[in-house]
């Protein structure tokens, strides 16, 4: 008798349990409406033949008892150039899924883009399909896709001979690419050049990177999404290594990077290794401009919102910037190094002191200038030259620092915040108030009349400091 009722009872508490199951189940006539986040999935501009990040879809179940969707699929199907991942599976098409009662599901999504030859962007379109029974509902996926000129290290990153990039489409650097000896790459306005991560961009020959105010070329990694807007560290940067000569940047942006532009060529007063103007180098995890005993010759030119110093110009060598705005706000985290170093020596691998004269650093009519108490940091070696002046320009230092003698310091302003107008958003206009308004020298200003927008800096009172001169409204 024992034996029969545990059996019966056995049997009641399954029938018990498969009763629950069933009526856990949402099975009315109506039709379903689950909801979602969004309705549709929108990716920024992505290139051929590499993925996107992911993106995600919530979707919930709006009801007590649990839900069983017949299927949910892309419906493109196995021709889509998207996947979905659902609960680790990956593919285009999961069937007899189930959310219970009043939970949600996530569904991740990717996109490959495959080439087409276009030289101009492409719309991608596709949707999730959710079955129940007679009813449906999707979700809509748009990207928008370019094509690219694919250049890998490995198969064609070696520049020989004289090259000219046009502007047709975007080049995308795989396993980073070189100029190589006595050849010259000659990049067209308008032009965007996007490398991978651990990507460089070596120079042994010479780079003409000559864009215009209304085209300028521009280098940054391959992450074009919104959010990676301004993240910095996503390639390494540009390296014009020693030999190097001759090199052009007018009207470039570098963002991004490790180091944006790093200069190796020895000193050679009467042929700059640099030429550096209109530019901006932002969001360096590292230096923003860090050369070893070169020669660069830079006005109008906006450097900032470097990990470590936005200039270093380190090993001796020969400097002009004139009209340069040099700024670090740098808030991703405990910056320790001041905006500016000049120095003019090392110490080799057998631990000897080795000397390299500063012959000139002249810095006239700029900003220096951010959130640390001292962004400028003078390293001497005494048994060397060690030339510079800062001549009608605004630097923050510290009270210690000693800006008293006329042979290195003329008509500077010394800790007086410049007033940029957004610098933490890296926008380093001059507001109306500023000390840096026509403080400037009219012979500097002379030299380059036009400041980065191409207004005018000698029509007024005087010239402003740093790169942008505040023109008023009248």
């Amino acid at each position: 008798m024992k034996s029969k009722f545990q059996f019966f009872l056995i049997l009641i508490i399954i029938s018990s349990i498969i009763s629950c199951e069933k009526e856990n189940f949402y099975d009315a006539s109506d039709i379903i409406k689950l909801e979602f986040s969004q309705d549709t999935i929108m990716f920024d501009t992505i290139f051929t033949t590499i993925g996107t990040s992911t993106k995600y879809l919530t979707v919930k179940n709006p009801y007590a008892k649990t839900v069983r969707i017949s299927s949910i699929y892309l419906a493109g199907g196995n021709n889509s150039p998207y996947r979905i991942n659902i609960d680790g599976f990956s593919g285009t098409k999961l069937d007899n899924y189930e959310i219970k009662g009043k939970d949600s599901l996530y569904i991740f999504i990717e996109v490959t883009i495959d080439p087409n030859n276009s030289d101009l962007p492409l719309v991608v379109n596709d949707s999730i399909i959710f079955a129940y029974k007679s009813n449906t509902q999707d979700v809509n996926l748009v990207s928008w896709g370019q094509d690219v000129n694919l250049i890998n290290g490995e198969e064609n990153g070696i520049i020989q001979g004289t090259q000219y990039w046009a502007n047709n489409k975007p080049y995308l650097i795989y396993n980073s690419m070189l100029i190589d000896t006595n050849s010259t790459l000659t990049i067209a306005p308008g032009t965007k050049l996007h490398f991978h991560k651990n990507s460089r961009l070596y120079v042994l020959g010479t780079i003409i990177a000559d864009g215009t105010f209304e085209e300028p070329i521009i280098f940054q990694g391959d992450r074009p999404e919104e959010d990676y807007d301004n993240i910095p560290g996503q390639w390494d940067g540009i390296w014009l290594m020693a030999g190097s000569n001759d090199n052009i940047f007018d009207f470039t942006e570098i963002k991004n990077a490790i180091i944006g532009i790093q200069v190796d060529t020895l000193a050679n007063e009467l042929k700059p290794t640099l030429q550096l103007s209109n530019s901006k180098i932002l969001n360096m995890t590292a230096v923003g401009l860090y050369a070893q005993g070169s020669t660069i010759e830079a006005h109008n030119n906006v450097i900032g919102n470097c990990g470590q110093f936005a200039v270093a110009l380190t090993l001796g060598g020969s400097y002009s910037f004139y009209h340069c705005t040099i700024a670090n706000y740098w808030g991703y985290s405990t910056r320790t190094t001041p905006s500016v170093l000049l120095n003019n020596y090392y110490i080799d691998v057998n631990n000897n002191l080795q000397t390299r004269p500063l012959d000139k650093a002249i810095f006239g009519n700029c900003i220096i200038y951010g959130n640390k108490e001292s962004e400028l940091f003078l390293d001497k070696e005494e048994s060397e030259n060690f030339n510079f002046l800062f001549d009608h320009t605004l630097i923050k230092v510290d009270e210690d620092f000693s800006t008293a003698d006329n042979n290195y310091f003329k008509n500077i302003i010394v800790n007086n915040d410049p007033t940029f107008q957004s610098p933490y958003d890296n926008n380093y206009e001059l507001d109306t108030l500023s000390v840096a308004k026509d403080y400037g020298s009219l012979e500097y200003g002379n030299l380059f009349p036009l400041d980065m927008n191409l207004n005018n800096r000698t029509n007024d009172n005087g010239p402003d400091l740093g790169a942008f001169e505040r023109i008023e409204n009248q």
